[in-house]
């Protein structure tokens, strides 16, 4: 057994379990990967960082690392449709889609991981789990055959779809089986000028880095085919000359895989000291690409919950917060991609070919309409995700997203909300300057006070204090009218989130 005592350990170094052993290092949380592959993916399924995936980076002082590897686009799809999603008119700083393949940013995460300290041990896979009332043990296999047992306060379960983890710890999977699959491939060689016409029959053509170009399909006659069955260049040379009546010059292909529609949500996000994050939680068709996104919001919500439990602060009931945020943003998730498989899939079923394409259109038409693409760009983006407030009477700013507000006044280091969220800790936001508070002593490592000289937002006129969560969400706010109450709510709500002082 290894007797290195080992706070969490997360099994997977996808971006899910990069981004939970960082938010985890950040706290001081000592946190160890263990990855059964042996090198880094080279292949990148998914290829876009949505708005609030940067703002997360951003909230931890990383989104120029990612900025400066990405291209940004003003807008997204919905299904593929015509008319686009608006992400620019969204209120954040990130109103775009970045275009970073994904093992750019597990690249990315890895360089942070590291710099943070995290044990990452490639070649070892995780093989059987069990827990007691003081810890879990995870059996790991490594690269000679031989398996040892690792010990640590918790274990989570960032694996994908087929998690190990999950299935050792009794969660249940339920959903439903592929009817649906579609095929991607990188070629080395295409013709550049069928893209826009590829592009007009509902194929993905995309440019990659080093010269690669990506088609992604869905071909009426194959898509039955079962995922498990390979994907050959004959294959989609066939499908592409199908629709597009050529096969756009493929050659040379540098990577071919099949996906399909397979539909499932885990019971639970949490059974005792095991935890599921990512792919481990829910499976879907990469409809908008919002797989990895869904993930990294998963670690950034769980990854300070986890470390305040670690490190002994944590109130009561705080770490089970995690399964009832996200869980139902895991559910919204699926239901929406299943939305959109359904959408592509009409249209090329003979016996729904023209009403499918009708209600494309009408769809199409409705995504013109303001308000029904803002709900939806939020939805698709990440922004629009808010999380219930526990208390009846809580302000209805509790549990909606900080704006990023600029920051002014005298003593305030910092520009803006996010940069105070640099180090992961709680944010007590004066906007009032009424009584120039600064965090009680018990609470001065986990809270950073700061006293600004006004809102500027729409959102945040009449509030007079604010406390925003690690992960960047609204835990308490209060108006100026409330000045007599305030100070006893102020204490009430640093003790509900942040532990007793």
């Amino acid at each position: 057994m290894d007797t290195d005592v080992i706070d969490v350990i997360v099994v997977g170094a996808g971006p899910t379990g990069l981004m939970l052993a960082c938010e985890l290092a950040l706290a001081g949380v000592r946190t160890r990967i263990v990855e059964r592959r042996d090198a880094p993916q080279s292949d990148s399924r998914a290829l876009t960082l949505h708005p609030r995936s940067v703002e997360l980076m951003d909230q931890r002082g990383l989104a120029d690392r990612f900025l400066a590897l990405g291209r940004t686009v003003p807008g997204w799809h919905f299904a593929g449709l015509d008319t686009r999603l608006e992400f620019g008119a969204l209120d954040s700083r990130h109103g775009y889609t970045l275009f970073l393949a994904q093992a750019r940013t597990e690249a990315l995460l890895e360089e942070r991981a590291r710099e943070l300290g995290v044990e990452i041990h490639r070649g070892r896979e995780s093989t059987g789990v069990r827990q007691d009332a003081d810890g879990v043990e995870v059996d790991v296999r490594g690269p000679g055959g031989g398996v040892e047992t690792v010990r640590a306060s918790y274990a989570v379960g960032c694996d994908g779809g087929r998690s190990i983890v999950r299935r050792e710890a009794g969660i249940g999977f339920p959903g439903t089986d592929e009817t649906l699959t579609g095929v991607l491939g990188d070629f080395a060689a295409a013709d550049p000028e069928s893209l826009g016409r590829a592009r007009a029959k509902g194929v993905l053509a995309v440019p990659l880095e080093g010269g690669l170009t990506r088609f992604v399909l869905i071909d009426p006659e194959r898509m039955r085919t079962p995922t498990a069955e390979p994907v050959t260049v004959e294959e989609f040379r066939r499908s592409l000359i199908r629709i597009c009546g050529s096969d756009c010059g493929i050659d040379r292909p540098r990577w071919l895989s099949r996906f399909g529609n397979a539909t499932r949500l885990a019971e639970r996000y949490r059974s005792g000291r095991v935890l599921l994050a990512g792919d481990a939680a829910h499976i879907h068709f990469p409809a908008a690409g919002q797989g990895l996104n869904t993930g990294l919001q998963d670690a950034m919500n769980l990854g300070w919950k986890l470390a305040a439990e670690v490190n002994g602060w944590a109130p009561a009931g705080l770490l089970d917060t995690y399964h009832a945020e996200r869980r139902p943003v895991g559910l919204a998730v699926t239901g929406n991609t299943e939305v959109q498989t359904l959408l592509a899939e009409l249209p090329l079923v003979p016996s729904y070919g023209r009403p499918g394409a009708a209600l494309r259109e009408l769809l199409d038409e409705l995504l013109g309409i303001e308000e029904v693409n803002r709900r939806l760009a939020g939805l698709v983006s990440g922004l629009g995700i808010g999380y219930p407030a526990t208390n009846p009477g809580a302000d209805p700013l509790v549990g909606a997203r900080m704006p990023d507000i600029p920051l002014g006044g005298a003593g305030c280091a910092a520009s803006r909300v996010y940069e105070l969220l640099h180090e992961g800790r709680f944010v007590l936001l004066d906007l009032a300057r009424e009584q120039g508070f600064a965090a009680e002593g018990g609470w001065a490592g986990r809270v950073t006070a700061v006293t600004s000289a006004g809102a500027g937002h729409a959102r945040l006129d009449g509030v007079a204090e604010v406390l925003v969560r690690p992960d960047g969400h609204i835990a308490w706010a209060t108006r100026t009218e409330n000045a007599p109450a305030r100070r006893a709510e102020r204490y009430e709500a640093l003790a509900t989130w942040a532990g007793r002082p």
